[in-house]
């Protein structure tokens, strides 16, 4: 039998790291790209960045009738920002709505959204984050009015209202259906704004996407709800109106729903922006304005 030159491993050896080294920089290619589309639709920059401060260093003062919430360093500042954290911390965080440390969050956090986030869709959002430039920034404590201010308590709230969930497809609904109602029940967390909540700060899902008044923010209702809602926009409407914030009346979205569409909703794939519209059609019309 005929030996091949020793060259000829060793290329081959070279050739198929080349290989493997492309497929892993592809997939490290795809996850960032949709690490990068979660970012965008949960308005994670939107949130955490001062109108005009560094990218995610912490975010503008969120008033309540709570208190005031300041929305903290998430760049990868391992002393003021998530430097440290792993996958399972983020997981966690965002999943379950405690701390690396072991303490809850208060639910001005979207958690009780995110919790119903896939797996891969949290591993992509971690990949992404990690490649945010680190800020270093301390942003302040939140000043809460007594008993908010006394963490403990969230315990007790947690166990009244929140139950750690993943989100279930419909399979008697369309997979572009199952698709916005994931990326708005679930990243998108649109009803954290759009759903009232009780006096204790939890979201009265029987009015879902009613529309919410809380502290500054006045947000509307989205139900199909010809009268108070948008019931008769049609997904032309929709669609330009998530492009741009021009409603059909000529009118424009209110500041805070102008930069949430400027600096996320209208940078989704035009599919993705197709699929929320379905659900947002689909859901029973609610007669009620916040």
């Amino acid at each position: 039998m005929i030996r091949p030159p020793l060259s000829t491993f060793f290329y081959a050896i070279v050739f198929s790291g080349l290989l493997g080294f492309q497929a892993r920089a592809g997939t490290s290619e795809a996850l960032l790209a949709r690490g990068e589309n979660l970012f965008v639709l949960g308005g994670c920059g939107h949130c955490h960045t001062a109108e005009d401060g560094p990218m995610l260093a912490g975010g503008d003062p969120l008033k309540t009738p709570f208190g005031t919430f300041y929305p903290p360093n998430i760049t990868p500042d391992p002393e003021t920002g998530i430097g440290n954290w792993s996958e399972k911390d983020l997981t966690r965080a965002l999943r379950e709505g405690i701390s690396p440390h072991g303490q809850p969050y208060y639910p001005a956090f979207p958690f009780t959204s995110f919790t119903l986030m896939k797996d891969e869709d949290l591993t992509a959002l971690k990949a992404y984050l990690d490649t945010v430039p680190p800020i270093r920034h301390q942003t302040p404590a939140h000043d809460l009015s007594f008993p908010f201010n006394v963490r403990r308590g969230l315990w007790g709230w947690r166990w009244l209202f929140f139950r750690p969930a993943r989100f279930q497809p419909d399979p008697m609904r369309s997979g572009q259906w199952n698709r916005g109602a994931y990326l708005v029940q679930g990243p998108g967390h649109c009803g954290e704004c759009h759903t009232p909540r009780n006096w204790m700060g939890a979201l009265d899902r029987s009015r879902a996407y009613a529309g919410s008044v809380v502290g500054e923010l006045n947000a509307p209702n989205i139900t199909p709800d010809p009268e108070y809602g948008i019931g008769e926009w049609s997904e032309t409407d929709l669609l330009y109106f998530f492009e741009t914030g021009m409603k059909p009346d000529g009118d424009t979205a209110s500041d805070e729903m102008a930069k949430i569409i400027r600096k996320g909703i209208s940078k989704l794939p035009e599919k993705d922006l197709r699929a929320i519209i379905e659900y947002l059609q689909s859901l029973p019309p609610i007669a009620a304005e916040p």
